[in-house]
């Protein structure tokens, strides 16, 4: 009787923790080709490929391409709106500045723990228009209208008489979104956490916020932080 030998499968470009399930490691591996060759160029093949899987595994878990960027897409969002709640929970009762700026931390947190900077491609054309992105521009504009919420209630009457609310929270998650442009050039590039602290004083200063609101609402976001994510934006050394 003779044994039937296994065939080697393809090597594994992604390192396999052991507990990372398939999913993610598509997911990955998916983030690295779509950032550093582009989308449209990359196929599902090479991110089989990658994953040291067959291609027809992957359409187990995702129908396409454009299933695995939206769901990489909603994880640069999803993390920060899951936490408003608790975010309105912890600070002190109506002290809504200290809301904001511990908003634009685990913000800002969120972005930086992205890997690969993916949130980098929700600027393509076809994250704009196609249904499969539904999800994700939902989500954002969820985001958005949480910053407007908190940005209404801190901001002077001359900047509520200016800008509209909903003018009010896109700008100031564009200012957050700063950090997708901050990581371009290294996508593994670390935010060290005066950086994190400056975009969220900036953005309390662009509702016209008095700096000593600033700085009292400062230490008293930065004390909660550790509560709502881990840290990946350091002090510089």
């Amino acid at each position: 009787m003779t044994t039937r030998r296994s065939r080697p499968g393809r090597p594994r470009h992604v390192p396999d923790s052991g507990t990372t399930s398939p999913r993610d490691q598509i997911l990955d591996a998916a983030s690295r080709l779509f950032v550093s060759q582009g989308f449209a160029a990359t196929s599902t093949r090479e991110i089989a490929d990658m994953v040291g899987i067959r291609q027809a595994s992957l359409y187990y878990h995702f129908a396409g391409k454009d299933e695995i960027l939206g769901e990489l897409l909603r994880r640069s969002v999803r993390p920060t709106t899951d936490k408003v709640e608790k975010i309105l929970n912890r600070v002190p009762p109506l002290d809504f500045e200290t809301a904001l700026y511990l908003l634009v931390l685990v913000d800002v947190r969120t972005l930086a723990d992205v890997p690969h900077n993916v949130g980098m491609l929700y600027q393509l054309p076809d994250v704009a228009k196609c249904e499969v992105y539904d999800e994700f521009r939902n989500e954002h504009a969820e985001l958005a209208a949480h910053y407007a919420d908190l940005a209404s209630e801190v901001a002077s009457k001359t900047v509520r008489a200016t800008v509209s609310r909903k003018q009010l929270g896109d700008l100031l998650i564009q200012q957050v979104e700063g950090v997708i442009n901050m990581r371009t050039e290294d996508p593994d590039r670390r935010i060290p956490c005066r950086e994190a602290w400056a975009i969220a004083a900036t953005c309390l200063r662009i509702c016209d916020v008095p700096q000593e609101k600033i700085d009292a609402a400062a230490p008293i976001a930065i004390d909660l932080l550790p509560q709502f994510i881990d840290d990946k934006v350091v002090e510089p050394a």
